[in-house]
């Protein structure tokens, strides 16, 4: 049988942060790779209890079909959550609970794109955010990401420039890969230019409670009068990313069309796991468990660039995320990209490659994303010590 795979899918290739992880299931490979909480962020003994009391009080409500909006009590309590901590949500927005906040991603660009529409995205952004845009058949155009969060005058020119612009694709705080912050101004400018060209904006805001130093800035999503930003939240990060609960607050007519979306895709978010998240909302203690985290993730940040200045100092450069779980590397001008992260899985370290992050993928990139999160801190020690031993080798 010859198989004939459709046109949206047949240029994606696979993920290679996935294929890079392929080599770390080798227990001699240091992943530094990944982007999974640490081990022990996970609030297992709450987990385990409401779990327990779920399908002893009310198991044919968590294992029965749901709604496709979400699970109603969830629904109101993480609205009171958003407005509460990111003062955002207003009655002309609607909330949704998702599957992961990637479905987002795919809602949105399901219920706004048609092919050749394109998306303006960070340069570099997440990989599954962007093959997601792929999939349907969008133009992407890549914006530079700098210091301070997006270049918003290279966004204005390619307002200017750009055909059938249907959102702007951001991740402010703490971005996937590059670790930058957008700054308050450049949040301000991003919205006014969206706001004047008549584009909607994507903000994904999965890390912004691992914030681990400075001031936390307002989303771009709180300054939105004019029904123009879809907001994405996840507890991937703060509570399990295996739960697959995430949420979107959206302007209610693309809401209802995001609703209709998912119908076709999933029909609803597993009710269990809903139940499971909204019982630890108002149960737990979410405000010390997000300041344990935040004390984790401080930790192993200092520690890793700590690292990093002392084996690799002089030969990467790189800015120090203020939160979130990554460190974005360059490497000299005349270093192969590909071969240095070869070179490093054969001296039994793995990072992943920064292509994988561009909106073209064929681009030279003499950049790497490092994992602080997912790895011990011997792990850290023991791979950024192996990335120096990789570095010999280029000097």
């Amino acid at each position: 049988m010859e198989y004939v795979f459709s046109n949206k899918i047949r240029s994606l290739a696979p993920s290679a942060i996935r294929e890079i992880l392929k080599a770390t299931a080798d227990p001699s490979i240091i992943p530094l790779a990944a982007g999974n909480p640490a081990p022990e962020a996970f609030p297992v003994d709450a987990v385990r209890e409401i779990t327990k009391e779920i399908l002893d009080t009310r198991p044919i409500e968590a294992l029965q079909y749901g709604v496709t909006e979400g699970y109603t009590p969830l629904r109101e309590k993480v609205r009171e959550w958003v407005k509460a901590r990111e003062n955002i949500g207003t009655e002309k927005d609607t909330l949704l609970i998702v599957s992961g906040a990637t479905q987002v991603m795919d809602l949105m660009t399901k219920v706004l794109c048609n092919e050749g529409d394109t998306v303006i995205c960070e340069d570099p952004s997440f990989i599954g955010s962007l093959n997601c845009f792929r999939s349907y058949g969008c133009k992407l155009c890549g914006v530079p990401v700098e210091a301070d969060g997006m270049d918003v005058n290279a966004l204005e020119e390619a307002l200017k420039k750009e055909k059938n612009v249907k959102f702007i694709y951001t991740i402010p705080n703490f971005q996937n890969p590059s670790g930058a912050t957008m700054s308050l101004a450049k949040r301000q400018r991003l919205y006014a230019l969206a706001k004047e060209y008549g584009v909607m904006i994507l903000e994904d805001n999965p890390y912004g409670e691992l914030i681990v130093e400075g001031e936390k800035l307002p989303c771009i999503k709180s300054m939105d009068t004019d029904g123009i930003v879809v907001y994405a939240g996840s507890f991937s990060k703060i509570l399990s990313p295996g739960l697959r609960v995430a949420y979107t607050l959206a302007p209610a007519p693309v809401a209802a069309k995001m609703t209709v979306g998912k119908q076709a895709s999933d029909v609803h978010t597993p009710v269990l796991n809903q139940m499971i998240v909204d019982t630890w909302l108002r149960r737990c203690d979410t405000d010390a468990h997000i300041e344990k985290l935040r004390a984790i993730y401080r930790k192993k940040r200092d520690l890793m660039c700590g690292e990093i200045d002392k084996h690799l100092g002089g030969f990467v450069t790189y800015v120090r995320p203020a939160g979130g779980l990554f460190v974005w590397c360059s490497l000299p001008e005349d270093v192969d990209m590909l071969d240095f992260v070869q070179k490093g899985v054969e001296h039994g370290v793995a990072v992943v490659p920064g292509n994988a992050f561009l909106t073209d993928d064929k681009m030279v990139s003499h950049e790497i994303r490092l994992n602080f999160s997912t790895p011990t801190d011997e792990k850290i020690v023991e791979g950024v010590r192996a990335l120096g031993e990789t570095a010999k080798s280029f000097q």
